[in-house]
């Protein structure tokens, strides 16, 4: 496929090539900081210029010569206009430097004065370049930029790679990019072997379609619905430019394409990829058009649409390299998406109706008949309206939700008026599947069109709440819905259920009220009940249930047992707000990770095959929580990065799974990454203005400060979690369990009576609710602070139980957490042992922050633990506990770093310490408590 240079991607500014190009251009600079030289490659358009005027720009500054040159195929039969663009402005500087015979040739070649060539000057004009290379770098780091190398004349080739070849030792970097598709692939080789050794290849491949969607995004075309970006990377294969290009169409496109219609294709594109259907037969283009209006195109099928010489047109057009041959044959399939949606976009309407009426009746598949009938016909039609509606309902039931949203909205175009569904009710039924699917700016598009058109009070109902379903967590966005859906809704108690739900959320999201928001979902399970609507029932039973069990409510379990009561509905069941979420929640909070862990995989298993993208990103959260508790840090860091993956993808719970992958990186990945997570998920929260998530988000926070060590930010992102709890009415300290990590940064920060307060405010909800696992991390806190206070034997005593109950409920990483700080108070003599212990269980749960947290412990030098005293010198009897501590350590001849980490305190809180008792013992310095010491032991 050839790109004209006037539609390659500019590099109008840094952003766009990092979007999914962060790693690659992390080893391009790092290659380039070093001293090396670096190879771009990859298919036209897929931002190689881009990357590499960015690094040129980056790295030129840091050259004392930068030599650029940017080769095109039309100009690349002229010999030697590579050379002059590289060294054409450098001639006049380099010239007096060359021996006799290589400047003459070097002139003759740059300036076109005699006849130079390689045949005759070959060897002169060789070294000419060598030595021109040479004399720059003796005077300074030489960039040698060259773009398109595929398209450099043979000559200048020839003599750039000559030289490059023997550059080493000298200050000269190559930044060369290479299209490297088809045919020119074999090219790359030989480039690579005219570069410098130890040159790094770095392929571009094409992006995803998050990146596709970032991309867009950032060139100004953010608003397309996710649909319309996921047939945009489709269509363009991931390739930036034809991305961009497409991007472009649609938002100048006074009309979107119908549904199930491919995107337009601009002039642009279309002259790039279509031009060798010219040289095809009028009846290769026929067949060509079939297959791609054809979801899953192969020989047979274009048999059965009337393509009688398929194999051998098909074989025509793989020769033209419009179709790729490979091992995957019989199927149909074009060399590009490009191609085929450029084919289909080039047809006159008429002969497209024609190629989808042939493949109505040859495709196998009832779905795939029924769109091609309907893209086949013009106008209203009851029958083809049935048919598309009994496809949706079908590929409902096959968990492709997207597809059934696309062949309702095709019933609804078909649906006469005055039919029976009729054309609005069908449209909400699409709009419910495309929020299934994870597409909520097509369902939110699709609502708001009906409620122009529908004066039914219960499609205008239905509609207000697909409305607020797309608002998710910016529920405070949509607020002047609510009256409206009211309105509409009249006395009807099925109507009112519906809305009154939505309120018990809204309670929850936007005001933050865990008791107004009960009280409407109980309410709106009396009108469902009454309005014999099973299904809302259940949904705001379900909810009233989670409420109550994170209030720590005494009604939780009779709640949850009136939510699995039968009938049951098969969409609620697996629903992520339905009783089964409600019941893993329970579990999880009670302890019971085994049961919670089959329960949340058979929800996984179960929306997965239904398709339903919000559900499985929840229940993905849910998983990978399960595991976090158990311990098992690798397997939950892998099921959260794919929640979060897929919550960007779709733009469904971003923030959530967001704190939920902080959390898993601090215990088992990055700290770094975690703290970046929390922060965005803490902004979002804030922007939404979630106080629920708020306050997950900074319990998240808190706990990726306390791991990278910084006690003091923990301490603040906690006590904010700790007020919002307050004001949330939230009781049940297993919903968050941020109180054991709070009491630790309290004790390591010297704010001891603060920790202790925590402890036994959390203990008292802990044991009315039976949170064991709670009172274990809260009985491994406190053994911290008896130890700030001086009692080591109770520290130890009480970090021993606690221990062995976590390692017994199944909290491995809390577990190994106990058994680190047992080992910390003990010391490195007489608790070496400990710390092999401790890492030991670290290394089990893969946590491999906590693991370096041990290996530091053990690396860095300190004093033998501070051995009991029955009292202390009488001079320091006027100090508190910690003070004592501290001075104690300080005989010793710990430094503040030390003293720090044997008592789990910060750095900061020793110098605090330190300055009370110079204040208390009327001294000023370390050396003058050591003194005091000596004296008091002389006497």
């Amino acid at each position: 496929m050839t790109v004209r240079r006037d539609f390659q991607e500019s590099a109008r500014c840094r952003s766009d090539l990092v979007i999914g190009r962060e790693e690659l251009f992390a080893g391009a600079r790092g290659q380039l900081s070093s001293g090396g030289s670096v190879l771009l490659h990859g298919p036209a358009g897929i931002g190689k210029s881009t990357v590499l005027r960015a690094l040129a720009e980056e790295y030129g500054a840091t050259a004392r010569t930068v030599l650029r040159c940017s080769a095109t195929e039309s100009e690349s039969h002229l010999p030697f206009l590579a050379l002059a663009d590289l060294l054409g402005l450098v001639l006049d500087e380099v010239s007096p430097r060359l021996p006799a015979a290589q400047r003459t040739a070097l002139e003759s070649a740059l300036t076109g004065r005699g006849e130079s060539s390689l045949q005759r000057d070959g060897l002169a004009l060789r070294l000419a370049v060598l030595s021109a290379l040479r004399a720059l770098a003796a005077d300074g780091p030489v960039l040698v930029v060259a773009d398109d190398l595929q398209w450099l004349d043979p000559a200048s080739a020839e003599l750039l790679g000559f030289a490059a070849r023997r550059l080493e030792g000298t200050p000269v970097q190559l930044l060369c990019a290479v299209r490297t598709e088809g045919q020119e692939s074999q090219e790359y080789d030989r480039q690579l072997r005219a570069c410098p050794p130890g040159t790094l290849a770095v392929r571009l491949g094409p992006l995803t379609r998050a990146q596709v969607a970032q991309l867009l995004d950032h060139r100004g075309h953010g608003g397309l619905p996710r649909s319309t970006v996921r047939e945009i990377h489709r269509t363009s294969g991931g390739n930036p430019l034809f991305a961009l290009e497409l991007g472009r169409a649609l938002a100048d496109s006074p009309t979107p394409p119908r549904p199930g219609e491919p995107l337009p294709v601009p002039t642009s594109l279309r002259a790039l990829v279509l031009s060798r259907l010219d040289m095809l037969s009028v009846e290769a283009r026929r067949t060509l058009l079939v297959a791609s209006a054809g979801a899953r195109p192969t020989p047979a099928l274009l048999h059965a649409a009337g393509r009688e010489n398929a194999e051998a047109e098909c074989a025509q057009a793989a020769e033209l390299g419009l179709l790729a041959t490979g091992p995957d044959a019989p199927a149909v399939r074009f060399a590009h998406p490009l191609i085929s949606a450029a084919l289909y976009a080039e047809a006159p309407a008429h002969e497209r109706r024609a190629a989808h009426a042939a493949l109505s009746t040859a495709a196998s598949d009832p779905i795939e008949r029924a769109r091609h009938l309907a893209l086949a016909t013009t106008g209203t039609d009851p029958v083809v309206a049935a048919r598309l509606a009994e496809a949706a309902a079908l590929a409902r039931d096959r968990g492709a939700p997207s597809v059934a949203a696309q062949l309702g909205l095709l019933a609804a175009r078909h649906t006469p008026a005055d039919g029976g569904p009729g054309p609005e009710e069908r449209r909400l039924a699409a709009a419910e599947d495309a929020i299934t699917a994870g597409e909520v700016d097509l369902a939110r598009d699709i609502a708001r069109e009906v409620l122009t058109r529908a004066s039914v009070p219960a499609h205008r109902v239905r509609a207000w709440i697909i409305v607020i379903d797309t608002a998710g967590h910016t529920m405070a966005e949509v607020d002047a819905v609510f009256p409206q859906a009211l309105a509409d809704a009249g006395d009807d108690p099925r109507l009112l259920a519906l809305v009154h739900y939505q309120l018990a959320w809204r309670a929850l999201i936007v005001e933050g009220d865990f008791t107004e928001a009960r009280q409407a979902a109980a309410h709106a399970a009396e009108l469902a009940a009454r309005g014999q609507d099973r299904r809302t029932e259940l949904l705001a039973l379900a909810f009233q249930a989670q409420t109550e069990t994170l209030m720590g409510h005494p009604e939780a379990p009779r709640t949850i047992k009136r939510a699995l009561r039968e009938p049951q509905d098969p969409r609620v069941a697996c629903h992520h707000n339905g009783a089964g979420s409600a019941r893993f929640r329970w579990l999880v909070m009670g302890d019971q990770l085994a049961e919670a862990r089959t329960t949340v995989t058979a929800l996984l298993r179960e929306v997965r095959r239904r398709g339903s993208v919000e559900s499985e990103v929840h229940f993905l959260r849910g998983l990978a929580e399960t595991e976090l508790r158990a311990g098992h840090c690798g397997r939950a860091l892998d099921l959260a990065r794919d929640s979060l993956r897929l919550a960007r993808d779709s733009g469904i719970g971003e923030t959530a799974s967001a704190m939920l992958t902080s959390l898993a990186e601090a215990s088992g990945g990055d700290v770094d990454r975690a703290l970046a997570l929390a922060r965005e998920a803490v902004q979002h929260a804030e922007e939404d203005g979630d106080q629920m998530y708020l306050s997950r988000a900074l319990g998240a926070l808190g706990y990726a400060q306390l791991v990278a060590g910084d006690p003091a930010g923990t301490v603040r992102s906690l006590r904010r979690v700790r007020s919002l709890e307050l004001g949330l009415g939230i009781t049940d300290p297993a919903r968050g369990r941020w109180q054991g990590d709070l009491a630790e940064a309290l004790v390591r920060t010297g704010e001891v009576a603060e920790a202790q307060d925590v402890i036994d405010v959390s203990r008292e909800h802990a044991l009315r609710l039976g949170r064991e696992s709670v009172l274990a991390v809260l009985d491994r806190s406190e053994a911290l602070v008896r130890a700030a206070r001086g009692d080591r034997e109770a520290a130890v005593a009480q970090l021993t139980s606690a221990q062995d109950r976590l390692g017994k409920l199944g909290y491995g990483l809390e577990e190994a957490r106990a058994a680190f700080a047992l080992a910390r108070l003990r010391g490195r003599g007489p608790g070496a042992a400990a710390f092999d212990e401790a890492a030991r269980m670290f290394r089990r749960c893969r946590a491999l922050p906590w693991l370096r947290q041990v290996e530091d412990a053990l690396a860095a030098p300190g004093p033998e633990p501070v051995p009991d005293r029955p009292e202390a010198p009488a001079a320091l009897e006027v100090l508190a506990a910690m003070e004592r501590q501290v001075a104690a350590l300080v005989m010793e001849g710990a430094t503040n770093r030390e003293i720090a980490a044997r008592l789990f305190i910060s750095v900061k809180t020793v110098e605090a310490t330190l300055t009370r008792v110079y204040r208390k013992l009327g001294i000023r310095s370390r050396v003058d408590i050591v003194r005091l010491a000596a004296a008091r032991r002389a006497r």
